[in-house]
């Protein structure tokens, strides 16, 4: 099985974005030919036992009647052989073979990418009709599920069988398919789907964050505030004679708008906030953090290993800004760059493992080390 390659049949990226992203859904059969599951459901199970790796069950009965638990779990067996699904988030932060399944999508920006959600199903295992505010591929893994997709409509219900658990009304499907291993399913925001487990089955769901414009807003006003600007009063030296007092005139919301985007219009300022947004995480990782710092000399030893590589923490979010002040993010933190040291953050950003033949072509001056040592200190990249 080879993840990297994703067959698109008759349809090609470019086409899929202009014809099918946010806009309507999409069945590719055997999208990834002979797909094997790159985590087990035993390992599942596994994560769903930490406490800082969120998961729940949602099950239901022969009456209909849904219960909602979440984890950590110590045991399963209370559960049966049928009627229940364990959802799994950020399985990508844990597993580097889920976190390989991101790249068929690298067509898409990684920034808008949230986390692989994993999911095992028992027969008649299934969350419900249900809709989601983001966009969201589906492989199947192990099994087999049926599928049913609608289009938005306004006119359905929302249901709440369980004060965790959001469904919709009965929907008309334009999708109604039995999805095997290697069948990629991709979902719009808004559009009505349920998911019912055949058997025994295994769903890899890579969802895409849409951040809201009062949240963009608000963590906006939190940088601000973080950074003591933004105090500055509104002033108009130049007011004319009101004819009423009562009045708030057109010019004067006009000025008043002006005033508060002022901030917005400071593009470096701008740049940070939206660079540090992008790329927090919002999910736990794996980060350790070396207990004494990596020195220059130690990162020489290091690099004279051949046998050495050098690794991403899995699910770690980066993303580079080469614009006004050219940055380097990682996992919401800001790194400086210069000219020399594009390069290497560009291989940094790209989060592929690198040996240390090809790390020592990148280390071609002291910037570059100190960015190196920086992300290494950080536990942002290990040695391995």
């Amino acid at each position: 099985m080879n993840v990297d390659s994703l067959n698109w049949g008759d349809l090609t990226p470019e086409i899929f974005l202009a014809q099918y992203w946010q806009k309507k859904p999409l069945l590719i059969k055997q999208a990834f030919a002979n797909f094997k599951d790159p985590i087990s459901a035993d390992e599942l199970a596994g994560l769903a036992m930490e406490a800082e790796i969120q998961s729940r069950i949602v099950s239901t009965n022969s009456k209909d009647d849904w219960q909602v638990d979440h984890g950590p779990f110590e045991d399963f067996s209370q559960y049966g052989e049928s009627n229940w699904t364990l959802l799994v988030q950020a399985v990508n932060n844990w597993s580097r073979p889920t976190h390989n399944l991101l790249a068929p999508f690298a067509f898409i920006p990684s920034w808008r990418i949230d986390d692989v959600m994993v999911s095992f199903s028992t027969p008649n295992g299934g969350v419900g009709a249900h809709l989601d505010q983001y966009d969201v591929f589906i492989i199947q893994g192990s099994g087999k599920r049926r599928w049913q997709v609608g289009a938005p409509d306004s006119s359905l219900e929302s249901l709440l069988p369980h004060a965790d658990l959001k469904q919709v009304s009965s929907f008309e499907a334009i999708i109604d398919e039995i999805t095997e291993a290697g069948d990629l399913l991709y979902i719009p925001p808004n559009h009505p789907h349920k998911g019912l487990s055949i058997e025994n089955s295994v769903n890899f769901s890579i969802g895409f964050q849409a951040p809201s414009s009062q949240e963009l807003w608000s963590s906006f006003a939190d940088k601000l505030i973080d950074n003591n600007l933004g105090e500055q009063r509104f002033s108009d030296p130049a007011r004319a004679l009101c004819q009423s007092n009562f009045t708030i005139t057109p010019d004067d919301k006009k000025q008043l708008k002006a005033f508060m985007l002022q901030q917005l219009e400071q593009e470096e300022f701008y740049e940070q906030f939206i660079g540090q947004y992008l790329t927090q995480g919002h999910h736990a990782l794996e980060i350790l953090v070396p207990v004494n710092d990596i020195d220059k000399d130690k990162l020489l030893d290091i690099l004279s290993e051949p046998d050495i590589s050098f690794m991403p923490v899995s699910g770690l979010k980066a993303a580079i800004i080469n614009d006004v002040q050219p940055t380097l993010f990682l996992n919401g933190e800001s790194f400086p760059l210069e000219k020399q040291t594009l390069a290497l953050a560009q291989q940094l950003a790209q989060q592929k493992p690198l040996s240390t033949s090809k790390m020592k072509t990148l280390n071609t001056c002291l910037k570059n080390t100190q960015l190196l040592l920086d992300v290494l200190n950080k536990g942002y990249w290990y040695i391995e």
